[in-house]
């Protein structure tokens, strides 16, 4: 990880990480359970009968097209943050549905998020699972 900032020299690269990843997280969930619910209402409740799996295919192309299309999803970019990988660039197509399937199956097994979170939280990057297997990091934008 050479190219990416170091977090004792340049620290304000990933001040508040977590913590804005956390935030970012909370607004991308909001803005996904909201498509989901419209998408209920427009199939006349139908959707309502396969909720967790609309949740999984909107929440997965949600990520993917917004990473994307800016290395962040619209969470990361209220949060202030971006991804980059191991060379320090912008997130591609096929890293952002790396990085997706990653975070996917990283949510549909607890033991995994877990230690997902605990990596960000303890790791000097703010890193968490997925990230740690890419080598990819979230980092602050303004820095």
């Amino acid at each position: 990880m050479q190219f990416l900032p170091d977090p004792d020299r340049q620290p304000q690269f990933y001040s508040g990480v977590t913590t804005k990843r956390l935030v970012a997280w909370i607004i991308d969930t909001i803005l996904i359970v909201g498509v989901c619910v419209l998408i209920g209402l427009m199939t006349f409740f139908v959707g309502y009968f396969f909720f967790p799996l609309l949740l999984l295919v909107v929440g997965f192309f949600y990520r993917v097209a917004t990473i994307t299309s800016g290395s962040a999803t619209w969470g990361m970019r209220f949060a202030g943050i971006e991804l980059r990988t191991q060379d320090g660039e912008l997130f591609d197509g096929q890293m952002a549905l790396l990085h997706t399937a990653g975070y996917t199956i990283s949510m549909a097994f607890f033991p995994l998020q877990l230690i997902s979170v605990i990596l960000m939280i303890i790791s000097q990057r703010g890193q968490g699972l997925s990230d740690n297997l890419l080598g990819t990091v979230a980092i602050n934008k303004r820095a």
